[in-house]
């Protein structure tokens, strides 16, 4: 499926520790390309407004907007590939997070692992990230006037993946960048599944299952059907 504080220390309220371990074996993921939580600086500010008590830290007033407004994860891809996400407090990118929160209650209450550090069934992705650590064009193909550039981009993943079978989905993808981010979204699980993406380290774990971790490709195109069989996995169909 695919749809577009520190170690150490207890959990407060609110808070999950997310388990040091991978997707276990023969379980799929599905690849949201949306934030699964909010800064807890934001969370916290929100909470201390309603009481009329919000601290503004002394010094750096911007910076302490971008800790409001960015998550850990987020600062993570900026520092990893210079690209900076949305932010899920101060963009658009919110009114999709609030149908996310709702869609991982739901798989919650069905007994689904949703886990957001990604080692459940669903793991974040960044569909832009994901293009840019494979080395494929990750800027300037959506919107109106795009379409050649749309097209080539589609072609040049095909070429990075020959194993990949678009079928009669091909068209869709060349017409909709929506279809294509789809595509690129499961590329993305497939690589957090096999233990080929990014995972928070010991320090980012506590924080990352609040926020949400955005697990970027640490591998090539090639690893994820080459890697299952490292990884004791079944490889992905060929065709």
């Amino acid at each position: 499926m695919a749809v577009g504080p520190r170690s150490g220390s207890k959990p407060g309220p609110g808070r999950r520790r997310c388990p040091n371990r991978q997707g276990q074996p023969g379980r799929g993921q599905g690849g949201l390309d949306c934030p699964l939580g909010w800064p807890e600086p934001f969370a916290a500010l929100l909470t201390a407004h309603r009481s009329g008590h919000v601290t503004v830290a002394d010094g750096d007033a911007a910076q302490w907007r971008r800790r409001l407004a960015y998550r850990l994860t987020d600062e993570v891809v900026r520092e990893t590939t210079g690209i900076i996400p949305l932010s899920v407090a101060a963009d658009r990118i919110a009114h999709a997070a609030f149908r996310c929160a709702g869609l991982l209650a739901m798989l919650a209450a069905a007994g689904q692992d949703v886990d957001r550090c990604g080692n459940g069934r669903i793991v974040e992705v960044y569909p832009a990230a994901a293009l840019c650590r494979w080395g494929l064009t990750y800027r300037g193909y959506k919107g109106r006037g795009q379409k050649t550039q749309h097209a080539a981009l589609v072609t040049a993943l095909c070429a990075a993946a020959p194993w990949l079978e678009l079928g009669a989905s091909e068209a869709l993808c060349r017409r909709s960048h929506d279809a294509f981010d789809a595509v690129v979204a499961a590329l993305n699980a497939r690589a957090a599944a096999i233990g080929r993406a990014t995972r928070p380290d010991d320090e980012q774990r506590q924080v990352a299952g609040v926020e949400g971790w955005i697990a970027l490709p640490t591998g090539l195109l090639s690893d994820l059907v080459d890697g299952a069989e490292a990884g004791g996995r079944r490889p992905w169909p060929r065709g």
